[in-house]
């Protein structure tokens, strides 16, 4: 019996773009200068961990840009970051990296400043079926082959 894919919505990505929109507004001081640096993986020993709501808005949004597959990278980058070392869906980034470890910008954000708003992806992830956050480039290609 082939496993049954949860119907991908606009209305699950507008959720999660609200969700987006809401910790920008927050309080918090934030100077995200697009430097990247946080976005090299192998430099920082981190990598942002999506929910299935996330991965999908993610997926449109690359897939917006023309691309069908995720962008192959051999440095150890974000596999989002095009030639010029630019996010290519920057205004539908990841929490993780809005919320981001970057030093540059501010640091990480408190938890207890945006818990309501990962409950509210965790949520979200659990009625779309999916099974928690996972590292940024396998949720990625999921959410791409459940667009297909």
């Amino acid at each position: 019996m082939k496993r049954r894919r949860p119907s991908v919505t606009s209305q699950s990505i507008a959720l999660v773009r609200a969700i987006y929109s809401e910790v920008d507004q927050r309080p918090v001081e934030r100077a995200c200068l697009r430097r990247t640096e946080c976005c090299r993986f192998q430099l920082t020993g981190q990598t942002p961990y999506l929910t299935k709501g996330e991965a999908l808005t993610a997926a449109r949004a690359l897939r917006a840009t023309g691309r069908a597959r995720l962008p192959e990278r051999d440095d150890g980058a974000c596999p989002l970051l095009d030639g010029d070392g630019r996010c290519l869906i920057y205004a539908d980034r990841p929490f993780g990296c809005r919320t981001h470890f970057c030093a540059a910008a501010g640091g990480p954000h408190a938890r207890r400043t945006v818990s309501d708003l990962i409950h509210r992806l965790e949520d979200l992830d659990a009625q779309l079926g999916g099974d928690g956050p996972r590292p940024l480039v396998p949720a990625l290609r999921a959410a791409l082959g459940d667009l297909e």
